[in-house]
Parts: structure tokens; C-alpha cells; sequence
């Protein structure tokens, strides 16, 4: 199996997925931080194609930035200033050649993330 990484953001506060929220992906090698590529979610919350396809997939340590105030400022949020939540960034390491989902519920105030499927 070759492996991928995939992402589904969703609005928890208004109940639907998150579209239009500016995604960074990059590659951790010790204190070497690569931006790999920059992404919008569509209109599911999802990414249109993989994140990181099976062509590019490397075992090894990645960062997930979900741009959260971008996309509260977009749907008219009221701001604060500043911002509870702005930059939101999920450090994680894949193993194996497998399907990786790395979902993020998020609210003004809050979120979280899992290990999806």
C-alpha cells in the first residue's frame, strides 16, 4: 500500500465543514522546518486532491498550519484582537506507508485533532 495524507476541517460552531481555510503543509527534519506546499479546503472542508500523494509521500515528521483566523475573519467571526485562535499548527510523524487523516474540528475557542481513518 502506498502511503497519503489527507484532512478534513470542520466548523463545529456553526455545524458544517470549513471552506476556504488556507492550509500549510511542511516537512520537520530536526530543527529544519520545509514548506512543501500551501492548500485551500473546498466547499466540503476537504482539500481537492490528496495533501501529500502517494508520489510524494516519505516517512518522516510534518507540520499541518490550519490558517483559523483567516477563515473566522472570512465568515465574520467577530474579531478580537487578538484573535483566541489564529495560526493552528499539528506536528505529527508517519511511520509507514499508510493512508494518514489528520481532521480538525475547530470553533472560535477551541479544537482538536485525531488520527483519522
Amino acid at each position: 500500500m502506498a502511503g497519503y495524507l489527507t484532512t478534513h476541517v470542520l466548523d463545529t460552531a456553526r455545524g458544517c465543514p470549513a471552506q476556504g481555510l488556507k492550509i500549510e503543509l511542511f516537512k520537520i527534519d530536526g530543527e529544519t522546518r520545509k514548506h512543501l506546499k500551501t492548500l485551500v479546503t473546498n466547499d466540503d472542508g476537504r482539500t481537492d486532491g490528496h495533501i501529500l500523494p502517494a508520489q510524494e509521500f516519505e516517512i518522516g515528521t510534518y507540520e499541518l498550519v490550519f490558517h483559523a483566523g483567516g477563515y473566522l475573519d472570512a465568515i465574520g467571526t467577530p474579531p478580537e484582537e487578538p484573535r483566541f485562535l489564529d495560526v493552528v499548527p499539528i506536528r505529527f510523524g508517519m511511520s509507514e506507508a499508510a493512508h494518514y487523516h489528520v481532521p480538525l474540528l475547530l470553533s472560535p475557542f477551541g479544537y482538536s485533532t485525531y488520527r483519522g481513518s
